[in-house]
């Protein structure tokens, strides 16, 4: 099911944030926040009551961080995938 994969995926992002060397205040906050939105999208009924602009968050800290941390950065691309497989 799409939902357990995605928060598998977010897991695995708590995991690699943990593991990496550490990010900025700004950037671990900021990637804080996005998994909060995130989680809060997996238990609408309704995603449609949400910005579409949390793909276009997540997509953008992908960039950001792409270069010094592939990992994140790849969960993080991993969760965008789900949360388009799931209609989000």
């Amino acid at each position: 099911m799409p939902v357990r994969e995605l928060q598998a995926q977010l897991t695995a992002l708590r995991d690699e944030l943990e593991q990496q060397p550490p990010l900025s205040l700004e950037e671990r906050e900021h990637l804080r926040e996005l998994m909060q939105q995130v989680e809060a999208r997996i238990e609408l009924e309704n995603a449609t009551q949400q910005p579409d602009s949390l793909t276009d968050g997540l997509n953008l800290a992908v960039e950001r961080l792409e270069v010094e941390y592939p990992k994140v950065a790849g969960v993080l691309r991993n969760i965008v995938q789900h949360l388009g497989n799931i209609g989000v």
